[in-house]
């Protein structure tokens, strides 16, 4: 029975492992960051955050390890539609998501080339991700006119902000505020879109992980029914022993 019982829990183990998200921490960050907890079942913000991301993020930053055949069949997007919506590079469903800007043309004009984004919210968290895509704002010093809050001295310009619009840093209260009606999106609204944008990194950086937690919900199923049916079997094996 010990060894059964050894061999329980280490089942028990490898379910909780298939079933637990796998992440990164990002470094820790003076900038007071808001909790953001992703939802892999809510398919409209993926599929939002999809969009979002094919619109104002795929001319610079790729995503080479994923494709858009997989990425709309995972979100329920028919590839049809995909093609017809998100697909603005002339490339086949099949390929990957990848960028048409020449290296070297975004490193002299960025500074740096905008990195691949497959595996960022592996690698910062995507907490990390919806602060820092949240704290843009109007910076005259530096050379694209824009800082951040979580990334001090960023060398990328605000790409959302005809979305969220002017977003100031009043040095008095260490605080950011918006302009009022100088974007196209409510605070709101904009809240929501970069939490769909973050929630799309988030799947993006493993796409499987749903499906992992899945069987992994399915191993405990069966382990708890398995444990059951052998404990009642070794119940009846004691009674014959007595």
């Amino acid at each position: 029975m010990k060894r059964l019982a050894r061999l329980f829990v280490s089942l028990a183990m490898i379910g909780l492992f298939v079933g637990a998200p796998f992440s990164w921490s990002a470094a820790k960050n003076d900038w007071p960051m808001e909790a953001f907890e992703p939802d892999l079942t809510n398919l409209p913000s993926l599929q939002n955050g999809f969009k979002l991301y094919a619109n104002y993020c795929l001319g610079c930053h790729g995503l080479q390890y994923q494709r858009y055949g997989r990425t709309a069949d995972d979100l329920g997007i028919p590839r049809e539609l995909a093609l017809e919506t998100v697909v603005f590079t002339g490339q086949k469903i099949g390929e990957l998501m990848t960028t048409s800007m020449d290296p070297e043309q975004a490193k002299a004009w960025f500074g740096a080339t905008p990195p691949d984004l497959t595996l960022e919210a592996r690698l910062r968290s995507p907490e990390w991700i919806y602060n820092y895509l949240k704290t843009f704002y109007v910076d005259d010093s530096r050379p694209l006119g824009v800082n951040n809050g979580v990334y001090p001295n960023v060398g990328m310009p605000n790409v959302l902000l005809g979305l969220q619009g002017v977003q100031r840093y009043d040095q008095a209260s260490g605080k950011l505020f918006v302009e009022e009606g100088s974007g196209s999106l409510t605070p709101e609204e904009f809240d929501v879109a970069i939490y769909d944008l973050s929630n799309f990194l988030y799947y993006v950086g493993e796409p499987s992980r749903l499906e992992r937690q899945r069987l992994g919900i399915y191993v405990l199923l069966f382990l708890v029914i398995l444990g059951t049916f052998t404990f009642l079997l070794n119940r009846e094996f004691e009674k014959d022993v007595h």
